[in-house]
């Protein structure tokens, strides 16, 4: 009868370790956009000119989705403060290099970490590999 292949167990201390380090990683994803948002905008002075009440024929709103921002409890002063701001989407490039890098980095290490737990796992069941 064959040997049934029982793999190696993770240590208490691995799991508690890799679970607090992924819990650690998502709060600091959804944080820190939080934490570094500048709500700062920079006024340019071209662009001032007297403030007029805006109306929703102005904002080009129809009938429909004007009912539906009144059902949200916007009227058209607030709304044109939603619809009028614009968000910035642009990619700085040392960021994208730097993301991307890592994430290249982070494949290249997970193939190597697992050809060696793959040839381990081989050699566990099969007997040792010619491979190394």
């Amino acid at each position: 009868m064959e040997n049934i292949y029982k793999p190696p167990k993770q240590k208490w201390f691995g799991q508690a370790f890799d679970s607090i380090f992924i819990l650690v990683l998502v709060y600091a994803s959804l944080m820190a956009p939080l934490l570094l948002d500048s709500d700062d905008e920079v006024i340019n002075p071209d662009n001032l000119s007297v403030q007029v009440s805006p109306t929703w024929e102005a904002l080009n709103v129809n009938a429909v989705e004007q009912q539906q921002w009144e059902k949200l409890g916007f009227d058209a002063e607030k709304a044109a403060e939603l619809i009028n701001k614009r968000f910035d989407y642009t990619i700085e490039p040392i960021s994208l290099i730097v993301t991307a890098l890592f994430i290249i980095g982070y494949f290249f290490f997970m193939l190597k970490v697992s050809k060696k737990q793959y040839l381990e796992v081989i050699a566990e069941k099969f007997g040792s590999s010619s491979q190394d």
